[in-house]
């Protein structure tokens, strides 16, 4: 299982270029993108491509401003870990995971 690692990007987005979710969508990474402190511009847009997928960009960002900030990550680790395990099984999704985990013996 492919963990995923994301971590707040406090960068500049002049400096770095566009986040990985505005390198994904091919838009311009303006100041106060809700995506850019979660999808790096190396990383994140492999797995944005898959949140996208799964979920929708506007969705993603409607549920990341109703949370707050201090809880975004969390939720944008969630999200990536949910859409990833929805693209790897499209009938049970994470749900799979954890009947497997229920399974083995301890």
């Amino acid at each position: 299982m492919t963990r995923v690692r994301l971590k707040r990007q406090d960068r500049s987005r002049t400096a770095r270029g566009p986040c990985g979710a505005c390198k994904f969508l091919r838009r311009k990474c303006v100041n106060g993108c809700i995506f850019a402190p979660y999808f790096d511009s190396e990383q994140g847009a492999a797995h944005f491509a898959a949140v996208h997928k799964v979920f929708g960009a506007s969705n993603v960002s409607k549920l990341l401003l109703h949370i707050p900030a201090h809880k975004r990550l969390d939720a944008v680790v969630t999200i990536c870990y949910e859409a990833q395990a929805r693209l790897r099984d499209p009938v049970y999704g994470c749900v799979a995971h954890i009947f497997a985990l229920q399974q083995q013996e301890l």
